[in-house]
């Protein structure tokens, strides 16, 4: 996405990536295009005030939008589709739901309240409440990605597979220092690294985790109504969507302890047969094979917010962590952000999201 924006303005861009595009974190994202934050709208308004909380939740909604205008302004095959999401109680927090809900609205921000008798209504899922809320979507991630790489290809980026193991900022040049004993000179660099993160960026605010996902066999008889995006109302909650071939992708069960994939790899039977037995709990009607179970290690902040902007004490090398689980909207964010950034431009998100802010 950095690269695409920058190219977009007739920046000249070198990617360079130590994987195979699209391998890594991005095959195991379940691409939820949420605008809805990890953190509530109430919770992050109690830190740092409800201007600041509103403009990041305005952000969020408006890299959605962004990000869907772009596939389809380019016609990219990544099988995106409009959706709601289904915010859902757990417990009995239905109450803070509405409170969150007439919050929303104060900001300016788009959905309704539904109680537990308008939600078992319309979605017969029986919880005590939820948000519904417009304007979310779902994609194939690599899919997104291969094509957003073809098009920076095609405006004349290149691709190198290499590690970025140095770098030297104190210069008229960023000089990057690669593994095979190469060096490339640019004017700028962004890191996009995911949760491996380079010495020279020092946040205190963010935790690399791990997520599980399983997709069950095909069941378009058995999807709850509209195909909404689901998600809970908890900290450590539970997300769920369809797919364009009828299955139910269903993941959380978040885990801090196990990083590398080989402890991952081990805790699969047990996060499976956890997440089966939560999507029949949530949604009885769904068949139990599973076809599929995955992991993927992320990072996630405190404040449920990304990391993007100047790296301190590295001139011109900027950071583009789209931390928690709206990675691939804040990806959006971050490359917006920065190629205006770039191009003279600022805005006040680069202190909401500064690398080095405390929660």
């Amino acid at each position: 996405m950095v690269a695409e924006s920058f190219t977009r303005r007739g920046h000249e861009v070198v990617i360079i990536d130590r994987e195979t595009p699209g391998h890594g974190s991005t095959g195991a994202s379940t691409a939820m295009l949420l605008w809805e934050i990890d953190r509530p709208l109430s919770e992050l308004t109690q830190a740092y005030g409800f201007e600041r909380a509103a403009r990041c939740y305005t952000a969020s909604l408006r890299a959605v939008q962004g990000l869907i205008s772009l596939t389809r302004r380019y016609r990219i095959p990544c099988h995106i589709r409009d959706r709601h999401s289904l915010y859902l109680a757990v417990a009995d927090s239905g109450k803070s739901l509405r409170e969150e809900s007439e919050l929303r609205t104060r900001a300016g921000l788009p959905g309704v309240f539904l109680d537990h008798v308008s939600l078992l209504s319309r979605f017969e899922i029986a919880r005590a409440g939820a948000i519904l809320s417009p304007l979310a979507a779902d994609a194939d991630p690599v899919e997104l990605t291969h094509e957003l790489l073809k098009i920076s290809v095609g405006r004349g980026a290149s691709i190198r597979q290499a590690n970025a193991t140095a770098f030297e900022s104190a210069g008229a040049k960023v000089i990057v220092g690669l593994d095979g004993g190469h060096e490339i000179e640019a004017n700028r660099v962004v890191l996009c690294t995911g949760y491996v993160m380079p010495g020279i960026v020092r946040p205190t605010i963010q935790r690399p985790t791990s997520s599980w996902a399983i997709a069950t066999e095909p069941q378009p008889q058995n999807l709850w109504p509209e195909d909404a995006l689901i998600w809970e109302a908890s900290h450590d909650y539970h997300y769920g969507r369809s797919t364009s071939d009828g299955r139910i992708i269903f993941g959380g069960e978040d885990d801090d302890s196990a990083i590398e994939p080989q402890a991952r790899d081990a805790l699969n039977p047990a996060k499976q047969e956890r997440l089966r037995q939560a999507l029949r709990a949530l949604w009885p009607r769904s068949l139990d094979k599973v076809d599929y179970c995955w992991s993927g290690a992320f990072d996630t902040t405190k404040d449920g917010l990304p990391l993007i902007g100047a790296v301190p004490g590295q001139k011109n090398i900027f950071a583009a962590y789209g931390y928690g689980g709206n990675g691939i909207t804040f990806s959006y964010l971050a490359a917006e952000l920065l190629a205006t950034l770039c191009s003279g431009g600022n805005s006040p998100l680069f202190d909401d999201f500064a690398i080095d802010r405390t929660a």
